[in-house]
């Protein structure tokens, strides 16, 4: 499911119409990704909790020269599934 199936379906089940489903769903994801840029947690209990990780500064190899490069210290986003979710999709 991409983005525009995801706006869709929101649309479908909810019986808001496509452009307001859409302004639903971007005000989702841009209140979680600030909250994230802020060094806030999203926890939705019982779907998963949306988190930032440092990653340490590095060396790591050029996959075509073989040389050593520097790979600087960076922040990324993480998702853990929640028990729910988790249970739902298992088999």
């Amino acid at each position: 499911m991409n983005k525009q199936e995801l706006i869709g379906t929101v649309a479908d089940s909810t019986g808001l119409s496509r452009g307001e489903a859409s302004r639903a769903v971007e005000s989702v994801f841009d209140t979680i990704t600030g909250a994230l840029k802020r060094g806030d947690e999203v926890r939705l209990v019982g779907f998963g909790t949306f988190s930032c990780s440092k990653r340490k500064a590095s060396t790591g190899r050029n996959p075509r020269t073989g040389e050593p490069m520097d790979i600087k210290e960076s922040t990324q986003p993480k998702f853990r599934a929640g028990k729910v979710l988790k249970d739902s999709v298992a088999r």
